[in-house]
C-alpha cells in the first residue's frame, strides 16, 4: 500500500486512530495519582582497626591498619546487604515501637565499598520511618557487626560516622515522566492498526484503481465536489 493509500485510509477513518488514545487518556487522567514521594538517607563510615603484633614500625602499622580496614570493609559491606543484617535492623526499630518488616528493610538498603570506606544508603516513603531506620542501622553496624567478622576474634570493629544522617527527597524519575504519553502513543499504534483492519475488511470500493484491479472496464467518474 503506497503512502498515499496510507493518508487517504486515515483521513477516512480518523476516528478509529483516536478512539483508542482518547479512551486511554481519558482512563488515565480518571485515575491518575501522583507518584508517592521517596526519600533517600546515605551515610559514610571509616573502618580503623588495630594493627596485629606483627606490625614493628610505624609504616607497618599503618600498612596493617590500611590493609585490615579494607578487608573489614568488604566484609561488612556483604553483611549489611543480607537478610540477617536487615533482620537485626528490624529487631532494633521494635525496640523503639516501629514496625517494619525485615524484607522490606533489605529492598530499601544498598552498600557500597570504597577502600576503607563503608557507603550505607536507605530509600523509603516516609521520613520519620527513614532517619528511624537508619537510626537503627547504625547502632546494629557499630555494636553487631563482630558476629559478621568472626576473624575478628568475637571483637567488634571500630566504625567512624563521617556525616549526619541527612534525609533528601529522591525527585520523579523519567519513567514516571514518560508513562502516559507511552501508554498514548501506543494506543494511537493501536488505533492505526484499527483502521487499517477496518478499511481491510470494508467490500466498498471507492477509487477508480480499485474498480480496475478486478479487471472490470470503468464507464464514468464522478468528480469530488
Amino acid at each position: 500500500m503506497e503512502l498515499r493509500r496510507y493518508w487517504s485510509v486515515l483521513k477516512r477513518r480518523w476516528w478509529l486512530l483516536l478512539v483508542p488514545a482518547v479512551v486511554v487518556l481519558a482512563v488515565e487522567l480518571i485515575t491518575y495519582q501522583p507518584p508517592p514521594p521517596v526519600y533517600n538517607a546515605g551515610m559514610r563510615f571509616l573502618v580503623a582497626q588495630q594493627p596485629g603484633e606483627e606490625a614493628r614500625t610505624a609504616d607497618e602499622q599503618r600498612y596493617y591498619n590500611w590493609l585490615s580496614s579494607e578487608y573489614i570493609v568488604n566484609g561488612l559491606s556483604d553483611w549489611v546487604s543480607g537478610g540477617e543484617f536487615a533482620t537485626a535492623v528490624s529487631q532494633e526499630l521494635a525496640r523503639s515501637g516501629v514496625n517494619v518488616p525485615a524484607q522490606a528493610i533489605q529492598g530499601a538498603l544498598a552498600t557500597d565499598n570504597a577502600r576503607s570506606m563503608l557507603l550505607v544508603s536507605l530509600t523509603y516513603g516516609d521520613t520519620p520511618t527513614l532517619a528511624a531506620m537508619m537510626d537503627a542501622a547504625i547502632t546494629v553496624l557499630t555494636e553487631q557487626n563482630a558476629s559478621a567478622l568472626p576473624q575478628l576474634g568475637g571483637e567488634t570493629a571500630v566504625l567512624v560516622q563521617l556525616d549526619p544522617v541527612f534525609v533528601n527527597q529522591i525527585p520523579a524519575g523519567i519513567r514516571s515522566q514518560l508513562d502516559l504519553p507511552l501508554r498514548v502513543a501506543i494506543a494511537l499504534a493501536a488505533g492505526f492498526g484499527l483502521a487499517l483492519l477496518a478499511e481491510y475488511l470494508d467490500p466498498t470500493v471507492r477509487e477508480r484503481r480499485e474498480v480496475e484491479a478486478l479487471g472490470l472496464p470503468v464507464l464514468g467518474e464522478i468528480p469530488k465536489k
